[in-house]
């Protein structure tokens, strides 16, 4: 057999094939919220301003459900095992999401909200843990790469979904595709590090989410991980989630879609996660390129408070920049599940993508509390709001960045001393 054939059949094996499948249907329940918003709203009988402030509201239940979901899946992850992990996950979510598309009230819809954001936690992490401790360490970086590539494009999917049929049907087909994912799932092994921790003496402690916190080394190592994605959830949970209310005071011409917008920004994150996965692997260096994108999203995001009075196409095309800069997102978890031994690796790659997610609820808050806010009697406005909030994102995750050490090509197979 060829090498390039043997390489290409390690990467392309059933826990990367059903992990990028797995994270495709993660993203399309993940956003479709953001999508149907304000059609679904519309239903249950709030207009004009309420359906920003029961936007947010609801926005928020579901990142808290991430949340805490990502502490259970990480916990279950690291003690049960990987699979485990993904199973439980899938089947919260998809039931979730079935509900979502029959709820008649605001108080049921912010019920399975949070509990779809709960199940959804545990997909990422988990699947970017299995990939990375099956395949070698000159490969992993690529396997990543095909989840992240394939799976942020079932925004896009979502976008075209939601635009075709009503908001209730579109939730349907997000959790029947998760049950169906639930069958390709049989199909997947389990990550032979995590077997073979199992046989470790039982002083070895697994998942120990509270570990993270009584080592000052770690517990710093931990909130640089965290930090390095703040760009990201900032410019999907405000500037893209709410890109019809900051277009509109941006006087942008023509009417701006929600869903024509989180279409645009995850086909750019689907350009972006190749492209980081891809040169991360040529460069041999996570921080190279992780730098290099939050560079990138600082840009976009200067074009995107500076486009006054542009036409509706040229504010599509600055949002499709702006996804690919935060297309960094699988490399980012990646980097976080390359920090920590195999017996809190699961705990670590599952609570940090949702203690990110989680960031939205601050950053939203910021975020409408200083768009009222009055300078010198001025109100703040909606755009410097968001400009003030995003700059501070991109400062910190670059701090951040600055304190870890380099992950590529590094040993997996090692237990974190507790």
């Amino acid at each position: 057999m060829k090498p390039q054939q043997s390489a290409l059949r390690e990467i392309l094996q059933p826990a990367v094939i059903v992990g990028a499948l797995g994270y495709f249907v993660d993203v399309y329940d993940l956003i479709l919220f953001a999508i149907v918003r304000g059609t679904s709203l519309k239903d249950l009988g709030y207009s004009g301003d309420q359906i920003l402030v029961q936007g947010i509201h609801l926005l928020n239940l579901q990142m808290l459900g991430m949340l805490l979901g990502g502490i259970a899946f990480g916990i279950l992850g690291d003690r049960l095992g990987r699979v485990a992990l993904l199973f439980s996950s899938i089947l919260i979510y998809s039931v979730a999401n079935l509900a979502n598309g029959c709820v008649h009230s605001v108080e049921a819809y912010g019920v399975w909200r949070f509990l779809a954001g709960f199940g959804l936690a545990g997909e990422l992490g988990g699947g970017i843990t299995l990939v990375s401790e099956m395949l070698s360490k000159e490969a992993r970086g690529y396997g990543t790469m095909i989840v992240a590539t394939v799976g942020v494009f079932g925004a896009v999917i979502g976008g075209l979904v939601a635009n075709k049929v009503h908001w209730q049907t579109a939730y349907f087909i997000g959790g029947g595709l998760g049950l169906l994912l639930l069958v390709l799932r049989v199909s997947v092994a389990e990550s032979g590090m995590f077997k073979q921790i199992k046989k470790t003496p039982a002083q070895v402690s697994r998942g120990n989410f509270l570990s993270l916190f009584t080592n000052w080394k770690r517990f710093l190592k931990y909130v640089r991980c965290i930090l390095i994605g703040l760009p990201n959830w900032f410019a999907i949970g405000v500037l893209i989630t709410f890109s019809p209310e900051i277009a509109k005071a941006l006087q942008i011409k023509g009417d701006i879609n929600a869903a024509h917008a989180i279409a645009f920004a995850y086909l750019g994150i689907t350009f972006g996660g190749f492209a980081s996965g891809f040169f991360s692997q040529q460069l041999r260096s996570r921080k190279k390129i992780i730098l290099t994108f939050i560079l990138f999203t600082l840009a976009a995001m200067h074009a995107y408070f500076h486009a006054t009075g542009e036409p509706e196409a040229t504010f599509y095309l600055i949002v499709l920049f702006l996804g690919f800069g935060v297309g960094y997102w699988a490399v980012f978890v990646a980097v976080a599940a390359e920090q920590f031994g195999t017996n809190i690796r699961a705990t670590v790659a599952t609570t940090v993508p949702n203690f990110i997610r989680g960031s939205v609820v601050p950053l939203t808050l910021a975020f409408n509390f200083l768009k009222s806010y009055k300078f010198n009697g001025v109100a703040i406005g909606v755009v410097n709001s968001a400009a003030i909030v995003g700059t501070v994102c991109v400062l910190i995750a670059l701090w951040a960045l600055r304190g870890l050490d380099e992950t590529y090509g590094k040993e997996l197979d090692y237990i974190e001393p507790i």
